[in-house]
């Protein structure tokens, strides 16, 4: 009997230390990192020359709307003037202001301020990530087109990757390693750099054969670019190295832009109407997912997919709060909100 009570004794004790040290581990995972660990960022531009450029913040399920959530973090300090884009590496969040000529650098999961980048900054547009090193593209009216290099340690920085003054430097995008610069803005435009990190130099220059560049992404490893044409428009999958491993034609589709990724299919739009499409189609969709209600100018200014759903902005005429509808991927309406001024794009954090 004693050596039975024994054995259970050691086998509990055994027992207990193992949930111990499992639930220390399994406690350090279920700590949130944050207010912000899971949702959705909006990136409100603001008004160009007034510094009111905001960052709205959306939970998955669409039922916490948080506003302005830098100046709420940041003892009300002002985050900037025209809010360009928002892009992570690690924890922290590294957010484009292109009038104020700076990249804003908070915590992603608190959006406590840690840092910002001035140096070598002039009008940026989109910022990437690759070998411990920043890549963000400048573009300044009448001036420079160039993207400028930081370490990722301690924000050096490191040189300027020039491009010709009739060039643009705007979209930057990481794939497997490489990083790529659409060199095309407004419509206008054919061509993308490729630039190898380990020496930053350029490694080649990537031509395509049809259509105006609108919209360059990366996925799985990728670079994936939408281009328009009056008639039709296409989508081309570029490799790591440069090449162009597939084109779609979108036949009959003419000024196609927002090229989104998300579950295997393409998202795109052109004017108010919204496509999908899988991947892997050989047929265009004869009609669109869904139209939206207005055809204005500030219509589909955001637009994004995000974890399943489909997140939309319009501007509102750039002088009200812009108007966000949440669709399903079948194109049914979730939800409608407000968020700030000029809303261009929608991050998963």
């Amino acid at each position: 009997m004693k050596i039975t009570r024994l054995l259970q004794l050691v086998l509990a004790l055994t027992l207990l230390f193992n949930i111990s040290c499992s639930s220390d581990d399994e406690f350090e995972n279920l700590v949130p990192k944050g207010a912000y660990e899971n949702g959705i960022f909006i990136t409100n531009e603001g008004n160009f020359g007034t510094p009111n450029a905001s960052v709205t913040f959306v939970s998955k399920d669409l039922s916490i709307i948080e506003q302005n959530i830098f100046s709420t973090n940041n003892n009300n300090a002002i985050l900037g003037d025209v809010l360009q884009t928002i892009a992570y590496n690690g924890d922290s969040a590294y957010l484009v202001l292109n009038n104020s000529n700076k990249v804003q650098i908070v915590n992603r999961y608190t959006f406590k301020k840690s840092g910002e980048i001035t140096n070598q900054i002039t009008q940026p547009r989109f910022i990437a990530f690759a070998n411990n090193n920043i890549y963000v593209t400048n573009d300044q009216y009448g001036g420079g087109k160039y993207v400028s290099v930081y370490k990722s340690s301690d924000l050096s920085f490191v040189k300027k990757i020039d491009f010709a003054s009739t060039s643009t430097a705007e979209r930057v995008v990481e794939a497997s390693g490489s990083i790529f610069v659409q060199n095309a803005s407004y419509g206008f435009g054919n061509t993308l750099t490729r630039i190898n990190p380990s020496t930053n130099e350029i490694a080649s220059v990537v031509t395509l054969p049809n259509g105006n560049i609108n919209k360059t992404i990366s996925n799985n490893g990728s670079v994936y670019v939408i281009a328009a044409g009056t008639t039709n428009s296409y989508i081309y999958q570029i490799s790591a190295a440069g090449s162009i491993v597939k084109t779609t034609t979108l036949t009959g589709i003419a000024n196609a832009t927002n090229l989104e990724i998300d579950g295997g299919k393409y998202y795109f739009s052109t004017d108010n109407k919204v496509y999908a499409m899988d991947m892997n189609a050989t047929t265009i969709p004869a009609n669109p997912l869904f139209t939206v209600a207005s055809n204005s100018y500030s219509t589909l200014y955001g637009f994004s997919v995000v974890d399943g759903k489909i997140f939309t902005s319009d501007a509102n005429g750039f002088t009200q709060d812009s108007k966000i509808t949440v669709y399903s991927t079948t194109g049914a309406i979730i939800k409608n909100f407000t968020a700030g001024k000029s809303s261009n794009g929608f991050y998963l954090n």
